[in-house]
Order: structure tokens, then sequence, then C-alpha cells
């Protein structure tokens, strides 16, 4: 399959070339502006034409276009990949294309019935859209006594509202049940059938299910080694062996291994825990990671990160802790009375140069953990990307433009495209790939959500194209345009 889309590519691409000495007017010819492309390294002043939602040409003359876009002084870059979402609804991907999000896939947590997730977004998308196969659904499903409540989540998923956060929950009701080997079969069958309903890999968030048998994680990357489908794992416990555990499983089982937030699994360890995934690397196992940019996590407070002994686990105490409803900080008072009745907190438990060191290092990518939408929903929600891109490139100058772009949508491309072929096309700005592309100033870009304001649209993004569409004009999003398109994993039938 792969093969084949490659094959499709070089015929796309010299096909294009040639429309382009014919004196082609264009759909869209973005002129003047910095283009980036990190993979052929190009960094020069160009102008780009689109036809359809491909890029057709990439040009030191002047091209023709129906719709000519004057973007000197701008940066073109391909448009950014979010490999860690958890939002699924245009209320979230609109803070997302501000922040010059094109591709965002919920990958570590994974999508619940996804087959009817997939057909329920189609044609109603601003920004393309996929996600893993959820191990602790699949695994829930398989409980028979669990199957009223399966049926009853449907909805839910669906509608990408504000209840996601009760069904993880009731999803979670589970994680303490010790499952016999037959449960452990049909979960196993369960993945089978979502990853032909076109998940991208698995979800094997083991964080939340940490008292799970060490068989059953163990199955879960077996089957992943023998099919190739790659884990994305949130690792047991946000410790050092944890993070042995994750690539200890995947060396034993030949499974591809995306291990998530780095940063808030490993804290202090950050740099021991990059040196051991790229000693797995150089021994030829296939192991990646990614951080978000920020020194605070998020997570719902009933989450098994908080129970018994987690104030020695994380370093911290009640009042690192940030009530997303309110944005008040918790006394052992609320924490009991919250904890109770269930939702989403912040943590502030990690140290900037933390987050320094993690994205100075080679190969690590960024992603957001977005999380869905309320007002003050953990910043990382809506400026993540601009966040690199202001603060740690222009102002404190921990990686260059180019490193920082490669780092948003180059590497997050390739290591998708072995799972999900159509990512080849992403991730680039070269001739042949899809016009998916944000244009931003970076003298000005910057995130401006905070932690005690809530969610705000980043600043500096000026334009952001989806399969050859603006979405983002001017800074503005263009209203009733839904571009986005599904991007499925190989196994989907």
């Amino acid at each position: 399959m792969i093969k084949r889309i490659s094959f499709l590519a070089l015929i796309l691409c010299i096909c294009l070339a040639a429309l382009a000495q014919t004196g082609t007017v264009y759909d869209v010819v973005l002129q003047g502006g910095r283009v980036i492309d990190p993979e052929t390294k190009l960094d020069a002043i160009r102008n780009v034409g689109i036809i359809n939602n491909r890029i057709a040409q990439i040009s030191q003359e002047p091209l023709k276009g129906k719709e000519t876009i004057n973007v000197s002084g701008l940066v073109v870059a391909p448009g950014f990949i979010d490999m860690h979402v958890h939002g699924r609804s245009n209320v979230e991907q609109e803070y997302q294309l501000h922040d010059g999000i094109t591709t965002a896939l919920e990958l570590e947590w994974g999508i619940e019935h996804i087959g009817k997730w997939y057909a329920s977004r189609q044609g109603k998308a601003l920004i393309n859209y996929g996600a893993s196969v959820c191990w602790p659904f699949e695994r829930f499903k398989a409980i028979g006594k669990y199957q009223n409540a399966v049926d009853s989540l449907l909805q839910i998923t669906l509608q990408g509202d504000a209840r996601i956060a009760t069904m993880t929950n009731t999803i979670l009701r589970a994680a303490n049940e010790t499952v016999s080997p037959g449960t452990m079969d049909q979960t196993l069958a369960n993945i089978k059938a979502s990853l032909a309903d076109g998940g991208i890999g698995i979800g094997a968030p083991i964080g939340y299910l940490p008292k799970t048998n060490p068989t059953e994680l163990f199955r879960v990357f077996k089957l992943a080694g023998e099919m190739q489908a790659l884990v994305f794992s949130h690792v047991r416990q946000p410790d050092i062996i944890s993070i042995q555990e994750a690539i200890a499983v995947a060396v034993l089982t030949g499974a591809p291994l995306h291990i998530v937030h780095i940063n808030s699994m490993s804290l202090g360890n950050i740099e021991l825990s990059l040196e051991m995934v790229n000693a797995a690397n150089k021994k030829g196992f296939d192991i990646s990671t990614e951080l978000y940019p920020y020194t605070a996590g998020s997570t719902s407070l009933q989450s098994a990160m908080f129970d018994e002994g987690w104030q020695q686990r994380l370093g911290i105490s009640y009042g690192d802790l940030q009530w997303v409803a309110t944005g008040e900080r918790l006394t052992r008072e609320s924490f009991e009375t919250y904890r109770k009745a269930g939702g989403v907190v912040i943590l502030h438990v990690m140290k900037p140069e933390w987050i320094k060191r993690g994205i100075a290092a080679p190969a690590v990518m960024i992603a957001s953990d977005g999380m869905p939408y309320a007002k003050l929903a953990h910043p990382r929600t809506a400026g993540t990307f601009s966040r690199v891109l202001g603060k740690y490139v222009r102002e404190d100058k921990v990686i260059d433009l180019n490193t920082a772009i490669e780092k948003m949508t180059l590497l997050p491309a390739k290591r998708l495209e072995n799972i999900a072929p159509m990512m080849r096309f992403k991730g680039r700005i070269q001739v042949g790939a899809d016009a998916d592309i944000t244009i931003f100033d970076p003298n000005t870009i910057i995130d401006k959500a905070t932690f005690e304001k809530g969610l705000e649209f980043s600043a500096g993004i000026k334009y952001v194209m989806v399969n050859g569409n603006f979405i983002l004009k001017n800074g503005k999003t263009v209203s009733n345009v839904f571009p986005g398109q599904a991007v499925y994993g190989k196994f989907k039938k």
C-alpha cells in the first residue's frame, strides 16, 4: 500500500510539474513568502501555486493565480500536525487552526466506536482528523456486564461534547478488574476490528489503568508487534521505571512505540528518559516521543494519578492543583470534595529547565495534549505551537526556526506515514504535497492563552489552508468552510 502511494505521488509530481510549464493559472498563488520545507531544507523566497488540494508549483518566477495572496515578510510552512489532542469538536478545532494546526489526531486515548465517529465527522471538520483505537474502551467492551454502558456511550462519542470526561470515567470503572483469558482474547479481537474501521494504531494509556495486570499490556503490545501497528502509550506512572517498562515491552514484542508527553511522564528524569529512547533507536528499535511546552499538565481529578501517595510520587501538594471549572487552587478540603464530584485539574508540576531540555533534544516532536473545551482549560489547548515559535525560538532561542518547524510538521508526518499512508503527503512544502499550509509572522507569533485568564486565539498566524482551502485569512476564521479530511490507518477495510 505504501509503495503504491509513493508511486502515485511520483506520477502526480511529474504531471503537476508539466502543468507548470504551460502557463497554468493556479487556483491560489502565495506570493513572495519565506518558504520553509523541512525535508528538502528549502528556506528561500518563493511563489507557491496551488491547484485543487495540492501544491502544484514552487518557483522563483511569477505565477498566475485566480487568487493571489501577498505573503511577503511571512513564513510559509507546512501545516502543523498535532498527534495528541482530546477535543473532538469544531470548538476545539477553531482554537487549533488559530495555532496553525491543520491535522489534529487523538492518538493517546483513542476514540470509542471509532468507525461511527469517523463517519460522523465527514464534511463537518475544519481541519484534518483521525484517531487510534482506544484499548481501555475495547477492554471495557469485552467485559460482558458493561454492554449496556457501551451502547449508551455512543452519543457522547458522536457529539464530542463536554461529557467526554464522564464517558472516560465510566470506561475506567473496569480498570481494576482482572479479566479472564477469554476476555483478553475478545479485547484483542475488538482492537483488530477497530483497526479495520480506520484506527491509526493503538492507544494504550496504561497510566489510567495502572493496576492492570502486566500480562494484558504485554498482549496488546504483542498484537501491535505482529501487525506492526504503532502503539501510543501514556506510561504507567510518571517515573523512570514506567518509561523503562514501556521500552522493554516494545523491545520484547517488536511493537513500534510512541511515548506521549515525555516531559510530564519523566519530570526531573527527562534527560535519562530521552537517553533511553535514543539508545533503543540506535539499536534498531522503533521508538519515538513528544512533549508540550508548558510546565503544567492536566487530567481528571478522579484519575488513578491522584490515588493514595500522589503527593510523594509527583512532588507537589494541594496548592499546586488548579480547578479548571473556577481557576481556584485546591486545598485538602476542596480536593476531597471535587474528587468525589469529578472534574479536570491543572497540575503545576514541572520546572522550566526540564521543558527547555526536552524541546532542544533532537527528534522530540511537539504535541499539545489539548483538552476538551472549557474557558479555563489548560492553555496548551490553544497555544502550543505558537508558544514554541514565539517563546522557545524567537525569545529564548532554545532551537532555531527551521528545527522547530521540523518538529511540528515533518517529524510527526514521517512517524505516522507507515501506519497512516496519506501522511506521506503532509508535513512538507513540495510539489505534489497536500496544500495544508500555515503562514505566520515570525516576529509576532505567540500564544495568548494563560492559566489565569483561560483560552484565547494565538497571535501571528495569518493564513491557514487545509486541502487547498483557506480556513484562516488575515487572522480571521473563514465561515462555513469544512475542508478537514479523515486520516485513516493502513488496516482500514
